[in-house]
């Protein structure tokens, strides 16, 4: 779907910036997922905790970028949905939360 979009190219542009730029957040948010995953029940909650601040983080720059350049759009919504969509596939681990930012 993103291949079709007018805003493909951008997007992807933008997401590289993203991987190459903060690869140290996306690592951190993995770390922290497998942490979690591996933890004993007495850990869990706090792991968690750690798991959703990372995300947090991530989904942050990445809800900034989408809205600093879809605010010279006409179509910010059409950008927008484009934008989550591509971080859904290619970054999932921070997509539950973009649409909601």
């Amino acid at each position: 779907m993103l291949g079709r979009s007018r805003y493909a190219k951008v997007i992807k542009a933008q997401l590289d910036l993203f991987v190459s730029e903060h690869l140290d957040v996306i690592d951190e948010a993995r770390q922290r997922l497998e942490l979690y995953n591996r933890s004993d029940r007495s850990d869990a909650e706090e792991l968690y905790g750690d798991y959703v601040d990372a995300v947090e983080t991530g989904t942050e720059i990445l809800a900034d970028m989408r809205d600093h350049y879809g605010a010279t759009l006409d179509d910010t919504d059409g950008y927008a949905a484009d934008f989550n969509r591509a971080v859904a596939k290619r970054l999932p681990e921070f997509s539950r939360e973009i649409e909601d930012r």
